[in-house]
């Protein structure tokens, strides 16, 4: 009966094809935004790292001016970063099960084969336990060790975009690159990682590629390597010398820790609090004792990765679907009572009720499905521009099979609510008087 019902459908449909179009737009275009708004919603309020979110924390001290504090809508907060003295006394103590500092900068590599020019790249300069810490998924070699870090010896890891440039996509591990007038050896090189959102650095945003590649920590200081990143300081201090600016109380190092437990994470804070009375003797830290750590969800929130003006368009987004769904009716009810006279004739011939309500719902529902096909296309060009807006990655931003499936879903059902009345009304028209007047 289903078959038979949707041939039906189809065939009505095919009858009055400016109305059945119109009947698709609708729903297409409030599916299409609609799904624009939820997919963005899905991805920045997704769980990044589901593995580890609750056992990995950034931490931030408030180091900041003791006459005003670092954001004036929100007093409480302390600096995102922290300064380069206090991540170094932080990785020197090690409290945690494992930690990382860390700092975006950039570095100009000098090409592998003749005839190339050298080209400037990304760099995460970070501590060895990055790559355990965050699962960071490698296709060859592996991350640099601790001992590395404390030797300071100039090692990569590439990506592996940046390992299809420079090598061809093969096995580079043990390569060498000249960057800085130094040479790296290729440690290892990266699968496809794209964390959405970018939960270790949020700062400018919650889509930003990661770096091209990623360098020992230890290698700022003897390097001298600049970052790229935020920055923010609040002291008048005289700075002439690189030395002076990895001195000074300007925050631009973002800091994770691994907790295990949440006995471990009390025990941190405590140790945060230690830390930062002892400088409070020598004179630093000024204000009230404002230590925190958070964890991954607490982070993005923190963040605001989903601001509150995502939250009020998806909202919107569903008032449109609403008002699309509106004027669905509107043409159902033009399309199904302008076939009155076929349906009180299939009445007259012993047609029940329950049997034309069911195929004016499964022609809805048709219509319905054509129109999420179509949403979907809309959705897509909605999330190109998105991901151009945002200056996403190519294919971070995009529609996976949960989104599809919802987005055909709510298709299919909205239609059917919009179809309830128009398919009711005609059901209730008797048969008799309506083929009277034939």
């Amino acid at each position: 009966m289903f078959k038979y019902n949707v041939k039906l459908a189809l065939k009505s449909m095919r009858r009055n094809v400016i109305l059945t179009a119109l009947m698709v737009a609708a729903i297409a275009v409030g599916i299409g935004i609609s799904m624009t708004t939820m997919t963005m919603y899905y991805m920045m309020n997704g769980n990044p790292i589901p593995a580890k979110s609750d056992v990995l924390f950034a931490i931030t001290l408030d180091s900041w001016n003791p006459i005003r504090p670092f954001d004036d809508d929100r007093p409480e907060r302390a600096p995102h970063q922290l300064t380069y003295h206090d991540a170094e006394r932080l990785l020197a103590l090690g409290e945690g099960k494992r930690q990382t500092a860390m700092f975006e900068s950039s570095l100009i590599i000098e090409p592998v084969d003749e005839g190339e020019m050298p080209f400037e790249t990304g760099a995460r300069v970070a501590t060895a336990d990055f790559f355990s810490m965050f699962n960071v998924p490698f296709i060859y070699g592996s991350g640099w060790d601790r001992a590395t870090d404390a030797a300071a010896e100039p090692v990569v890891v590439l990506t592996r975009q940046l390992n299809e440039r420079l090598f061809g996509g093969r096995d580079s591990v043990g390569e060498r690159l000249i960057m800085q007038g130094t040479y790296f050896q290729v440690a290892g090189v990266i699968d496809t990682w794209e964390p959405t959102p970018r939960f270790f650095d949020p700062i400018n945003g919650g889509f930003h590629e990661i770096n091209e590649m990623f360098i020992p920590y230890s290698l700022a200081l003897s390097l001298e390597l600049q970052s790229t990143g935020s920055d923010w300081g609040w002291k008048n201090e005289d700075i002439t010398s690189f030395e002076q600016w990895l001195n000074s109380e300007s925050s631009w190092v973002q800091y994770f820790v691994e907790l295990e437990t949440p006995r471990d994470r009390d025990a941190y804070v405590s140790h945060l609090d230690a830390y930062v009375g002892e400088q409070k003797r020598l004179g630093r830290f000024e204000r009230p004792m404002n230590n925190n750590v958070y964890d991954v969800m607490e982070w993005m929130e923190y963040h605001e990765v989903v601001s509150n003006d995502s939250k009020v368009l998806v909202g919107l987004s569903f008032l449109f679907l609403t008002v699309c769904l509106l004027s669905t009716i509107a043409l159902l009810l033009t399309k199904f009572i302008g076939k009155t006279s076929e349906t009180s004739l299939r009445r007259a011939l012993g047609a029940s009720r329950k049997v034309i309500f069911n195929q004016q719902i499964v022609e809805v529902s048709v219509i319905g499905f054509a129109g999420g096909l179509v949403g979907l296309l809309l959705a897509g060009l909605g999330l190109k521009g998105i991901q151009y807006l945002y200056e996403a990655p190519n294919g971070l931003v995009t529609l996976d099979w949960v989104m599809v499936s919802s987005a055909i879903g709510l298709a299919i059902a909205s239609s059917m609510i919009a179809g309830l009345y128009p398919a009711w009304r005609v059901c209730k028209i008797p048969p008799a008087a309506q083929l009277k007047t034939q």
